[in-house]
């Protein structure tokens, strides 16, 4: 990581500060100019290297989870499909996993996250959108149960909650 991103990791780890640790970085030193007029197209790119460079050293795949993308603004759902769209990792030979959920009916038309699922289309990626209904009480208490290695009987009020 530090060959490919050189002395430009310090701004990965500004978003990313457990980077600075495993880097080397000296947290006292990192820069903070936040002047460059291209600071989000520089830090997508540094993303998309970031996640190159892991992948293609990892036989599994790198994979990023997203949950309530409803509430993302404008940039980080930019940041996102730069990581899918085909300049940067599918013209690799990497492994890139990415797993983004939201909640049906709480974006309109002027939310990014809809705007970009909306032009899906531009991004070289596949994709499947599962849709999840409410469980019922007794799976959702079988599944605290087992995450809990408890009984279903001792879960069942942490389940009514």
């Amino acid at each position: 990581v530090n060959h490919v991103l050189g002395s430009e990791a310090h701004h990965l780890a500004k978003l990313i500060p457990n980077l600075a640790v495993i880097l080397g970085l000296e947290l006292n030193f990192i820069i903070h100019d936040e002047g460059c007029a291209n600071a989000q197209k520089r830090l997508q790119y540094l993303l998309c290297r970031f996640v190159e460079v892991l992948s293609s050293t990892f036989a599994a795949p790198v994979t990023l989870f997203l949950d309530d993308l409803q509430w993302a603004d404008s940039a980080s759902i930019e940041a996102v499909n730069q990581l899918l769209l085909t300049g940067g990792l599918a013209t690799q030979n990497t492994s890139f996993f990415f797993l983004g959920c939201y909640r049906e009916g709480e974006t309109d038309n002027l939310n990014p996250l809809w705007t970009s699922l909306c032009n899906n289309n531009l991004v070289n990626a596949r994709s499947t959108e599962v849709k999840l209904d409410c469980m019922d009480e007794h799976t959702l208490n079988r599944m605290v149960s087992e995450t809990l290695c408890l009984s279903p009987r001792l879960t069942r009020t942490l389940s009514n909650v």
